[in-house]
């Protein structure tokens, strides 16, 4: 059998920035799209097409290829059985033309991009990169201060900066999806940053946004984000039905099944609206199963940035504080509050600041009033009065001294050191 290489394929992929392997990923994720199923080619079946070994995939293979790049498969370097391999269909000529002139006015202007764009710029990879990396500025600024409007504000903004770009130029189907994805990405962040500041109508708008954004985008891990974020919502919000219905939408998305960290995640949230919803056994169970997906999660595995930079052991410890806080068992919260604090990243100051505040509750709640009094005071004044979760909880800790220990040294101290977030007159 005559062989040729597929060098209309090759070259495709190596423009849009694919190896093999993550070629065939995409297409797993289309064909997923197209049917409802998850597809099972690998690197080693794009490497069979690359050398020629496969001339002219299934209907299936295709379906799918047509949904990635945006072209037939006679346009990458494909033939039917008894026909010559062109590089690209005759008919479709002038338009291949034209895509492949765009697409190299595109390649070089990348590392120059500007801002604004013209009739003829091809959209790719490098400026979906530009975005991620404002995405990560996202999450570090929500590490650090959390719950602030600034950074609502400015995640929305970036959506739509990710949506303006769809309308801006000519691009591949794959680009097209990765810019819904970090849309999505953004308004999640959004999401997140209004539930945060307790700004609930806010949040469900954005999730709103969010949720048919990532449906766009085919995005699996942003998907999970949203509604896990969606449970979270709920359970703030004091519903835990709620809670429990959008997180099992995020647990049963199946990248869960191809992460164990994802379903970690899945499981320590459903173990803190167990919590909230003061089932107990639920709670223990849910959280032996997290404990143990994240023992056999791989830790060299590639995750996106807003998962890697959160998810560890002393998250993990946190959702427990908080469920075995709401359960009222106040030394099991405090020992998960004690291994939090341990572990937290150093840059993790709200996160920091919200297990100290659980701390406190729970010490309280063993009858250590100066103990616990003095571990509140440890949040720092700008977190206490400028975070909104944070001075919520700091807000009933006030209160509980009160009603616990009214006339104490302790509800003193605090009076007096609460006193000091007060602007003067």
């Amino acid at each position: 059998m005559d062989v040729r290489r597929n060098t209309v394929l090759e070259a495709w992929m190596a423009e849009h920035g694919h190896s093999s392997n993550s070629f065939a990923r995409e297409l797993n994720s289309a064909v997923e799209r197209l049917t409802g199923r998850e597809g099972r080619y690998d690197g080693r079946a794009v490497r069979d097409w690359k050398s020629g070994r496969v001339r002219w995939p299934n209907a299936r293979t295709r379906e799918a290829l047509k949904d990635v790049t945006g072209r037939p498969a006679t346009a990458l370097g494909f033939a039917p059985r008894g026909q010559a391999a062109a590089a690209a269909p005759q008919e479709e000529e002038p338009d291949v033309k034209r895509r492949t002139f765009v697409g190299g006015m595109a390649a070089a202007a990348a590392a120059t991009a500007a801002p604004t764009v013209t009739a003829t710029r091809r959209i790719g990879m490098g400026d979906v990169d530009r975005l991620n990396m404002r995405f990560a500025e996202v999450i570090a600024s929500d590490h650090r201060h959390g719950g602030q409007l600034g950074i609502e504000h400015r995640a929305a903004a970036l959506a739509n900066e990710a949506l303006n770009l769809q309308n801006a130029g000519s691009a591949s189907q794959r680009v097209r999806s990765s810019l819904y994805g970090s849309a999505a990405a953004f308004r999640s962040s959004a999401m997140w940053a209004a539930i945060d500041g307790r700004r609930y109508d806010d949040a469900r708008a954005h999730m709103r946004e969010a949720q048919a954004l990532a449906e766009l985008s085919g995005d699996q891990a942003i998907k999970f984000r949203i509604w896990s974020h969606a449970g979270t919502m709920f359970r703030h919000m004091g519903r835990p039905a709620d809670a429990l219905a959008a997180n099992d939408v995020a647990r049963r998305l199946h990248v869960t099944r191809q992460d164990p960290l994802f379903a970690s995640l899945g499981l320590s949230r459903q173990a803190a609206i167990h919590g909230a919803a003061q089932d107990r056994t639920g709670t223990r169970r849910a959280f032996d199963q997290a404990q143990d997906a994240m023992e056999r999660a791989d830790a060299a595995c590639d995750r996106p940035v807003w998962l890697s930079a959160f998810y560890d052991q002393a998250e993990l410890d946190s959702l427990a504080l908080s469920a075995y806080l709401a359960l009222g068992e106040y030394e099991v919260a405090e020992y998960h509050a004690h291994r939090c604090l341990a572990s937290l990243r150093p840059y993790m100051a709200r996160s920091r600041a919200i297990a100290t505040t659980r701390l406190a509750h729970a010490q309280l709640g063993q009858g250590a009033a100066d103990t616990a009094t003095a571990t509140a005071m440890t949040v720092p004044a700008d977190t206490a009065t400028h975070h909104a979760r944070v001075a919520h909880m700091l807000q009933e800790f006030g209160a509980a001294l009160r009603a616990t220990a009214p006339l104490s040294p302790a509800a003193q101290t605090w009076s007096e050191h609460t006193a000091t977030w007060r602007p003067t007159p």
